[in-house]
């Protein structure tokens, strides 16, 4: 089953997020094909500086893999340094994705 993290996160320095993620989209996921595979980045209209990213995974499974990886520790601790308060994840299973258009 697929599975989605959404990461609740605050910060002011979105430009370098931003550059951060590029990134580590152009290194990949190291060849293991546990990296993500969809994301969608959301800005709170009532919160400026609040933003949600839904991050896809092939499966539960492969998302913990990931998340155990060195490159991705680094990486997660790279991007909390730039949050003004400390990211929330909530971890679902994914039982529909649609496009409705």
């Amino acid at each position: 089953m697929k599975f989605a993290q959404i990461i609740d996160f605050e910060t002011e320095r979105m430009d370098e997020m931003e550059q951060l993620l590029l990134e580590a989209r152009e290194r990949g996921s190291g060849g293991t094909g546990d990296g993500p595979t969809h994301r969608i980045l959301l800005k709170d209209r009532d919160n400026p500086n609040r933003y949600l990213a839904v991050i896809e995974f092939e499966s539960y499974e492969g998302a913990m893999r990931n998340s155990d990886a060195p490159e991705t520790t680094k990486f997660a601790e790279q991007l909390a340094a730039m949050c003004t308060r400390a990211p929330r994840f909530t971890n679902c299973d994914l039982l529909d994705s649609s496009d409705l258009g």
